[in-house]
């Protein structure tokens, strides 16, 4: 397989004029990209009037010393199932290993040790994600309106959701400011 033309452990950026709301200004966390599709986890947006502890209470799971933190619009897809993007220092019974920069987990084993204080050092979660079919992304990126940048967990972890956009922009030394949604006429 060659890996050099997929796009797990990247981050996918949307560019203005994307042409769907729901990705506007997203930024995507690619998990898995091969030949027969690829999935992402958003970070570029939260869930407004959800958080962390308001999770552990509809499961019934006591939040503990745990900080409560913002939910994020994972993606259009499965809006109701929760992601678990962390760091590498705690897996459970269904995490996976993203290009060996983060960790990704889907079941509640790993919201249960987050609440106990055993789950992994650093931590994000998400409601929903994006996926494509089998050649899919590769067409939307052969046209404009997604640019892909290495994944630096500092995007991740360091950076609130509402900073994520234009930090991916600046990383790819692009200034967020100056990009328009539409081009222009000669």
């Amino acid at each position: 397989m060659d890996t050099a033309r997929f796009l797990t452990g990247q981050f996918l950026l949307a560019m203005p004029g994307i042409g769907d709301p729901r990705f506007e200004r997203a930024v995507i966390a690619m998990c898995a990209h091969d030949e027969n599709g690829a999935v992402g986890v958003g970070l570029g947006a939260v869930v407004d009037g959800l958080g962390f502890h308001d999770l552990l209470e509809q499961l019934e799971i006591e939040p503990g010393d745990t900080p409560d933190a913002p939910v994020h619009f994972g993606g259009p897809v499965e809006t109701r199932r929760g992601f678990v993007l962390h760091t590498r220092d705690w897996s459970g019974q269904d995490t996976i290993d993203v290009a060996g920069r983060w960790a990704l987990s889907g079941t509640v084993d790993v919201l249960r040790a987050i609440a106990e204080g055993d789950g992994p050092r650093r931590w994000v979660i998400a409601l929903g994600y994006a996926g494509w079919g089998s050649g899919q992304l590769e067409a939307e990126l052969a046209r404009p309106g997604w640019l892909n940048v290495e994944g630096a967990t500092d995007l991740i972890y360091a950076t609130p959701a509402e900073r994520r956009w234009a930090a991916g922009l600046a990383m790819a030394g692009v200034d967020a400011r100056l990009l328009v949604g539409g081009a222009g006429t000669a």
